[in-house]
């Protein structure tokens, strides 16, 4: 008898090992299988699908790493971040009637989009405050209503009460013929690439030879150097006083209030910080996209960085740069393989595309459904 339980203890022992890993990563393994079985069936030419990531890489990560800080501080997915994309829009608009090109129209935009994200990030986060616990969909229909004053702004207000002058070029390429609204689609070739390629320009200029492409592929250089500096960043707010409130006030909000920390006020820097990181990923976005769909490019940013951070191994509670990294590539793998596959499999490309919309809301659902398990057990 002695025996058999002495076996039986290791055994229990590797199942619970197995189970909390697929508990931890069983998301991230499950769309890896996913990704590889429609790169397989899709039979997509692998020079393509590794250009398209790196690009895709370089144009998301950013955004989806802004959403780290608030899930540090207990506050959830921020939906939030959607403000701070159409802050970022904004000064996108701005510096287009300047006429501001290249890397100082880009770092022009970065410098405007700062006051208005912080104002607009200190109103949300002063929300977040009032609605402990529901943030995530309190973020949601923030953005929402967000959505209705900025389509209020410049589909009615820009033009009549703010005025444009329509003899200048520039207007005239934006705005409506009538005087009042912008234009469903802006150009932005005056910032396209700006940041992406402000190392082959840099240091060409100098006389070294730097190229912004590696084989085939062509490398938003710029915009990984901007993720990569916002990764140390965040790793080295953690270990400052702040980063320790963040954690604490994620851990336990009633405990960190007792130990002395201004939990609200720590609240709304990390909704502050989280709203300027989103604006500045929806420059970084738009720079390397070359057009402004002005009315709905922003509409999408929460749903989909949540989602992404949230395929790589995140969770309501708990997240990683890892995770972000991790999510990016297999969340656009799958926005790139699902449509051919669903043409492969089915001769029709819709089904594909049906199927990453019904993966993205799927997979919130799922962990949102489960954050709240949790909290019911505990």
């Amino acid at each position: 008898m002695v025996g058999n339980r002495l076996e039986t203890v290791p055994s229990q022992r590797k199942q619970g090992k197995l189970s909390g890993i697929f508990a931890q990563f069983g998301v991230p393994i499950f769309f890896t299988v996913l990704c590889v079985a429609s790169i397989i069936v899709s039979d997509l030419d692998i020079n393509y699908l590794i250009g398209e990531l790196l690009s895709r890489l370089g144009r998301n990560l950013f955004i989806v790493l802004s959403l780290l800080i608030p899930v540090t501080a207990g506050i959830g997915l921020n939906f939030g971040i959607v403000v701070g994309a159409m802050s970022g829009q904004i000064a996108l608009i701005i510096i287009t009637f300047l006429q501001l090109k290249g890397l100082l129209g880009f770092v022009t935009a970065m410098a405007v989009s700062v006051p208005i994200s912080v104002l607009f990030g200190y109103i949300v986060g002063s929300i977040f405050n009032k609605a402990k616990g529901r943030e995530m969909i309190t973020g949601m229909i923030m953005g929402f209503f967000a959505n209705g004053v900025y389509q209020l702004l410049f589909l009615m207000l820009i033009g009549t009460l703010i005025p444009v002058n329509m003899n200048s070029p520039v207007a005239q390429q934006i705005m409506l013929s009538n005087g009042v609204g912008l234009r469903n689609t802006i150009d932005l070739s005056n910032i396209y690439y700006s940041l992406d390629n402000v190392f082959a320009k840099l240091f060409n200029w100098n006389g070294i030879i730097w190229t912004d492409s590696l084989g085939p592929w062509r490398v938003p250089l710029g915009a990984f150097f901007m993720s990569l500096l916002l990764c140390i960043l965040i790793t080295f707010l953690m270990k400052t006083k702040l980063g320790q409130n963040f954690r604490a006030i994620g851990q336990d909000m009633a405990i960190a209030e007792v130990s002395g920390i201004k939990v609200d006020k720590v609240r709304i820097t990390a909704v502050i910080y989280s709203t300027v990181l989103a604006a500045w990923g929806q420059l970084i976005f738009l720079q390397n996209l070359g057009s402004l769909n002005t009315f709905n490019a922003h509409e999408q940013v929460g749903m989909f960085s949540v989602a992404a951070l949230l395929v790589g191994g995140a969770s309501v509670k708990r997240a990683n740069i890892w995770n972000a990294i991790a999510g990016v590539l297999l969340f656009h793998t799958l926005f790139v393989v699902s449509p051919l596959a669903g043409q492969k499999l089915f001769g029709e490309p819709q089904i594909g595309e049906w199927f990453r919309q019904l993966i993205s809301y799927s997979v919130i659902a799922v962990a949102l459904a489960m954050h709240a398990i949790q909290n019911r057990k505990r």
